[in-house]
């Protein structure tokens, strides 16, 4: 019945929703800073704009879905996890929100090593919604509209103190008045000309349910600042009934025993760990292949030529890419009172009764029921390439864009975009200098190097295998890394927040002072610890911060045998088993950052040919390279797809290449000056001929 309901609605193009009521407070004419959307980057824009202390409007077209999880009810993972903890880190919403909405936390990649290990949760939709909007309530400097964006206004009077051609001053809802301010965050998601496809029947709409941004404002972008747009798709799996489904053909996945919180200013997640919900995997069989190749004439979306997700691809993609292949399908919680599942890596476009048939075909759910079919989306997104490391575009003063807009899928990339382009936004605003991260420093700035130098052809997701510095830039050191940082330069930070940074990085730093006093002989720490293994062959001496870089000694360990001085950091002691674990790795890799940032002025011979080169650099840097020849390695640093992974590679074959050139010149000097063995040439006489 649910099924034949949704068909019903989405065959007659019922869609439409009003809306005409105002949001939180009144609002004004006049803003330093207008935020487009309600989504996880317009919300973390929004906040850290009034954070920084710009007067700020958020316009969204329902303030009931604010902060709502579109698609899956997750939060973090491996990569993605870092980044929610670095928005954290800066003060921003989403980790504190995934602690309150959390229901099952686990940590991916554990068997690895901590700088790539991945917080994630499994999320209560209506906790994380509300948690959002109550935040924004409770957020000084920031009001909240409910209405829809007809057109941005712009001007081509700009400030000669600044680069580009136009200037925003503002948007138009419907035919109102214009509502002025100094700067722009365009946060549109999918609902920039979004359409949704359900087997052959196409909607207006960037979600089920809400239609599409202003035609008006994709104009502006195109014809008025002349972008370069392109457009991309997405999908969503249908959402089915726990009750339909046999759990005891699935295996199930129970959470970690002791969830691990994203935020930094959390010790423990709001549901207790004994409270937490158990996922489920099942795998698709050979029916679900017969099932999508049946009904491929009848999907429209999947044949369209629009670039989809490559990393969370539809089953119908999966199966025409790697037939007779068995996937994995998590079944996910929804929420802690709900009766619904999400079954992860089920994207799919067919017809819903093609999507009830193909979800039966696997054992667990061959009684399964849809509450909601799955849909496609397709949108236009913005060449991400004209935009600034700020996430300004270059051409347009005060305008900035964060999220899908900018060719990115997932709700960490979109709220740590939102997070920079909100704080640049009110930095513009306010007059103060826009700012760049370094992908040095953080996976924000690895994020938005990427998108700005390379561009994307597809949606692009975070991975730690992104960062070519990412045993520094691990999940448990974001908050030294950044909210330092975010307080003194950026002013994004509260002060109670940076207080505490600033205890927990004083305490730090004392237990590695102790840490590093407590030295004794290899065979006294073989007598201290006797369950340690500590090589009867190893001499010398050892501190303990040496000591805590072996496998099966940890820090409560050590804090046990030296209570005295040691108890009083045990707050700290995954923090500083990790820290001991990976200083000498980041010593290193500190030095090399260090000797790129010195030589960039190197000179690179025209001479050199890359195409040839033995060394490490994929075949599109080789042409990239060969193509601009640069000069010096800080002009190859800034050619558009070139990585710093390259660069260190082109940096360390130079500097070798100048090393041997000059030992061959030494030696030549060395031969073209040595005495003759014999005696020396007479007095105003000819020497003898010297040796080449």
């Amino acid at each position: 019945m649910l099924l034949r309901k949704w068909w019903s609605s989405l065959r007659h193009g019922l869609f439409r929703v009003s809306w005409a009521r105002t949001g939180y407070r009144a609002v004004h004419r006049r803003y330093d800073v207008i935020v487009v959307g309600g989504g996880h980057a317009g919300t973390e824009a929004a906040a850290a704009s009034a954070r920084v202390g710009a007067e700020t409007l958020l316009v969204t077209q329902k303030i009931d879905t604010i902060g709502a999880l579109s698609c899956n009810p997750s939060l973090g993972g491996v990569g993605k996890g870092q980044l929610v903890r670095e928005v954290d880190a800066l003060d921003g919403l989403c980790g504190r929100a995934g602690d309150r909405a959390g229901i099952h936390f686990s940590v991916l990649n554990r068997s690895k090593g901590p700088a790539v290990w991945g917080p994630r949760a499994q999320l209560d939709r209506q906790r994380y919604r509300h948690f959002i909007q109550g935040e924004l309530q409770a957020t000084p400097r920031l009001e909240v509209l409910e209405g829809s964006v007809e057109e941005l206004l712009v001007e081509e009077e700009v400030d000669p103190g600044r680069p580009g051609r136009h200037r925003v001053t503002g948007i138009r809802l419907g035919h109102g008045p214009p509502l002025e301010a100094s700067s722009v965050v365009l946060t549109t998601g999918t609902f920039l000309s979004g359409s949704l496809f359900l087997g052959q029947t196409t909607s207006p709409g960037g979600r089920i349910g809400d239609p599409p941004s202003s035609a008006g404002l994709s104009r502006t972008l195109k014809e008025t600042l002349g972008l370069e747009v392109g457009r991309l798709r997405t999908g969503t799996p249908p959402r089915i009934l726990k009750d339909s489904v046999d759990l005891t053909l699935a295996t199930l996945h129970p959470p970690d025993q002791h969830p691990t919180p994203f935020s930094f200013l959390n010790t423990h997640t709001h549901c207790k760990p004994d409270e937490q919900l158990p996922c489920y995997l099942v795998h698709t069989t050979p029916g679900v292949d017969r099932v999508v190749m049946e009904s491929l004439h009848d999907n429209s979306h999947i044949q369209q030529d629009t670039k989809g997700p490559r990393y969370c691809p539809s089953i119908e993609s999966r199966v025409l890419r790697f037939p007779g292949r068995r996937h994995q399908v998590w079944l996910e919680p929804e929420g802690m009172t709900s009766n619904l599942l999400y079954p992860q890596g089920l994207s799919m476009t067919m017809p819903p009764d093609m999507q009830l048939r193909l979800l039966r075909q696997i054992p667990a759910l061959h009684r399964v029921e849809i509450s909601t079919p799955g849909y496609g989306v397709q949108y236009d997104y913005v060449c991400p390439t004209q935009l600034s490391p700020s996430l300004q575009v270059k051409t347009t003063q005060g305008l900035f864009l964060a999220g899908q807009i900018n060719g990115t899928t997932g709700y960490e990339e979109a709220a740590a975009q939102g997070l920079w382009a909100g704080v640049n936004a009110a930095r513009s605003a306010l007059a103060a200098p826009l700012l760049a991260m370094s992908r040095t420093e953080s996976y924000i700035g690895v994020l938005i190097d990427d998108l700005v130098t390379r561009g994307v052809t597809e949606p692009y997701r975070m991975f730690t295998s992104r960062a070519e510095f990412r045993t520094l830039l691990r999940p448990d050191n974001a908050d030294l890394r950044l909210t330092l940082k975010g307080f003194e330069e950026v002013g994004c930070v509260s002060a109670q927040r940076y207080s505490e940074a600033v205890r927990v990085r004083e305490g730090l730093q004392e237990a590695f002072v102790t840490l590093g006093s407590l030295s004794q002989s290899a065979s006294d720490w073989r007598k201290t610890l006797e369950t340690s293994s500590i090589s009867q062959s190893k001499g010398g001496t050892l501190t303990a911060m040496e000591l805590l870089q072996y496998n099966d000694i940890t820090y409560d360990t050590l804090a046990a045998a030296f209570p005295q001085s040691l108890a009083p950091f045990l707050e700290f002691s995954q923090r500083l088993k990790i820290e001991a674990v990976y200083r000498p790795h980041c010593e290193l890799q500190k030095k090399e950052i260090q000797r790129i940032q010195r030589e960039e002025g190197m000179s690179l011979s025209p001479d050199l040919d890359y195409l040839s080169l033995p060394v490490s650099l994929s075949h599109e840097v080789r042409e990239i390279l060969d193509r601009v020849r640069p000069t010096t390695l800080g002009a190859a640093t800034r050619l558009p797809g070139m990585t710093p992974a390259a660069i260190v590679h082109l940096l360390n074959f130079v500097h070798q290449m100048n090393h041997n050139q000059n030992k061959i010149n030494q030696n030549q000097n060395s031969r073209t000056h040595r005495k003759p063995s014999g005696p020396g040439p007479r007095e105003g006489g000819q020497r003898a001929g010297a040796v080449s």
